[in-house]
Formats: structure tokens, sequence, C-alpha cells
């Protein structure tokens, strides 16, 4: 068996998330992803233990080279990587890469066949091409954080950069499709998106309702604004879960597994709209009654019987989750060093994937002398490099 991207060459110029995490998912169908850096390394690598933590889950089985694109020697080896690759990926600021050569315009020109991908904070288009742009940013001017958040509290950012690990699947569904495009026609493409589009579109349901209504969403805290009990929180004897039964046989169905039939007979909880209107002592009435259960107890009665429910838990607990564990989505890696640690895999199985071993991110300039021999330079020719700064060696 072969991956699906066996052969196919990905030069990764990312840094931090939204690239890495779209090229590591072309890594995992086969893909060889070489991760290009300056030779000082990429920002993750300079940020402490949360840039160690980005660089171990999207940086796993790539190649890396460190390479000063500033200089006449950089540029000409980047050249030669890019001439052999199927597809580029970038996410640098806006105009870095132009002013190194090595933008869409140019490398398509020498290049057409190639997929050249660049994913922006705000889009290549509008009045804010040129601004940097990160996670936050994009959840404060999509209406994210608008509606995140207690009613009479001020907005929240979503709990971790749900912006950037979003675009990275976007930013690789579109690569992908381009790159399809090209095996059927020989044909490269530019692919582009931003988080800011992506941020905007991970809210449809939302955007459905305001562009119906012309209403804004306002942020409630938890609980859905139209429907109850929907994604509210129960606490429990130990901790809390969290429930959802809106419609007319669940809300019956959680009515009766309480043995409360008089909370679904009472006039202001039979309909869904009247339960949205009286939402504060429906939710009265029914955490009265997980609070005498443990969180194991309440999801023993609700999940068998078709209630939709979850059990809130911590990192530790959701690690030692039987379905997270018989998934495989935590992985054992090997560093360059040696050392084994745990790190996330792809979210997604193919019964054709060969198996592989797994190595961890790479060393900054791990790989620069084998890609430079594979490129035809001489040892001489590679110690010459390193010693002038245009390459840096592991």
């Amino acid at each position: 068996m072969t991956a699906p991207l066996e052969g196919v060459r990905v030069i990764d110029f990312g840094q931090f998330i939204a690239a890495p995490a779209a090229t590591q998912i072309l890594v995992d169908l086969g893909a060889d992803v070489i991760k290009v850096e300056p030779v000082h390394g990429e920002s993750s690598r300079l940020i402490g233990l949360y840039g160690e933590a980005i660089l171990r889950n999207y940086n796993r089985n790539k190649r890396c080279i460190a390479l000063d694109l500033k200089s006449p020697e950089g540029k000409q080896i980047a050249h030669q990587l890019i001439a052999d690759a199927d597809i580029i990926v970038q996410n640098l600021r806006p105009g870095v890469m132009d002013s190194f050569g090595l933008g869409a315009t140019d490398v398509r020109g020498a290049n057409p066949h190639v997929v050249y991908a660049t994913v922006s904070g705000f889009g290549l288009g509008g009045p804010s091409k040129d601004r940097a742009g990160l996670d936050i940013a994009a959840q404060a001017e999509s209406g994210i954080m608008s509606v995140t958040g207690e009613a009479d509290g001020e907005p929240q950012r979503v709990g971790f950069p749900v912006v950037d690990a979003a675009a990275a699947h976007v930013f690789a569904q579109a690569i992908l499709g381009a790159y399809i495009r090209r095996l059927r026609t020989g044909e490269g493409d530019t692919v582009e998106t931003s988080l800011l589009e992506v941020a905007v579109h991970l809210q449809g349901p939302n955007w459905g309702e305001y562009l119906m209504t012309g209403t804004e969403p306002m942020r409630k805290g938890n609980g859905q604004p139209t429907v109850a009990p929907a994604a509210d929180v129960m606490p429990t004897r130990d901790g809390a879960i969290v429930v959802s039964a809106y419609s007319v046989v669940h809300f019956d169905r959680l009515c009766s597994l309480l043995r409360r039939p008089d909370i679904a007979a009472d006039p202001r909880f039979q309909s869904n709209e009247t339960r949205v209107e009286h939402r504060a002592a429906l939710l009265t009435e029914l955490r009265s009654e997980f609070a005498r259960m443990t969180s194991d107890e309440a999801m023993a009665l609700l999940t068998p019987n078709g209630v939709v429910a979850g059990r809130i838990s911590t990192y530790g607990e959701v690690r030692k989750n039987p379905d997270v564990e018989a998934s495989g989505i935590f992985i054992d890696v090997t560093d360059p060093e040696g050392a084994q640690h745990t790190t996330l895999g792809s979210p997604w199985h193919l019964s054709s994937l060969p198996s592989r071993s797994t190595t961890g991110a790479p060393g900054l300039g791990q790989h620069s002398a084998e890609l430079l021999t594979e490129l035809g330079y001489t040892a001489t020719q590679i110690d010459t490099l390193a010693d002038s700064g245009v390459v840096r060696t592991h």
C-alpha cells in the first residue's frame, strides 16, 4: 500500500500554526514536507514552552533546512528547492516572500505546475491585506468574541487558538483540491485563505440567523439562545455535565428519566419557545435533580437512553477517556536527540495508509546538509555555506 501523497514534495515556509498545521496534514497523508526556517529559527522556537508545544504538534516527520533568505546564496537554494516541488505553502508577513523573489507571481511564473498556497490574517484583497494577523485578532474582528462569554461579562476569546486550528484544515482542504486539479490538467494553481474568512465561516448558524432577521446575536454564556435545554451545564455531586434535550421526544424522555413528569407538564416548559422564555426556571428544576447524582450516574442514566450529554472534563480526564484512548489521537514520537514524548496525531483514519515510524519535530537545520546534498552540493560547499551563515546545520 502507498500513502495518498507519496512522492509529493511540499516546501513549507510557514510559522506558528495555520500553515505548519496544514502541512502536517499533508505529511500524514504521505507527502515529503521540507520546512524552511530562518537561520535563527522560526518564531515558535523563540517563545518558550508554548512555542515548543506548537512545534511538537505541527511538525512531525518533516525535514528542516535553515536558510538566510536575505543572502543571494540562500535565495538560490530556496529556488532550487522550489524547482522540484509540487506545493509551496507560506504564511509569512505580507510582502516578505515577494521581497525574496519567492512570491506567488514569481514562483508560478517560473514553475506554472506548482500549487502556491498562502494563508494570511485578513485576506489579500482588502484594506487590511498588509496587516499582520493572529488568531486573537480574527476572533475579535469576526464576531466570535462578541458572542462568547456571559451576558453581563466582557467578551471572551475561545480558550485555545480555534481560528488558527480551523484555518489549517480549511487550508489543507483547498490545497488538496488544487493538487487534484493539477493531477487532471497538469496546471498549478494559487490558493489563498485567511484567518478572518475562516473565523466568519465557523459561525455559520449564527450568521444564518443574522442574515435572515438582522438581529445581532448576543452572548449568553452556556446554552443556545433559541432552544432549551441545549448545551446547558448541570452541576453534579462531583463535577458537571452538559445536556441537550430540546426536541419534544428528548425533552419528554429527559423528564421521564429524572422521574419528573411534572416538569414536562408545566405550562412554562411545554414547548421549546416557552422553555427558552423560562430558561432560568427550567434550569433550576433540572439542576436540582442532577445535583443529587455523580457525573457517572448522570451519564449512565442519560446516554443509553438517547439523551445527548457530555461530561465536562479536564485535560487529565480527557487523557484517560477510553474513547480518546481508542481513537489513537495521542501518539509517541522520537525527537532529534532520541528521547520519546507524546504528541497529537491527525484526527482521521485512512485504512489505506501504511504504518510508518513517527519522528518528532526536526531540530533547527537538522536536515540542511542532507537536503543540500540532494541538490548536488558537496560537503566542502556545505561547510562554506554554514561558515558564512547562509545555512545552519544541526
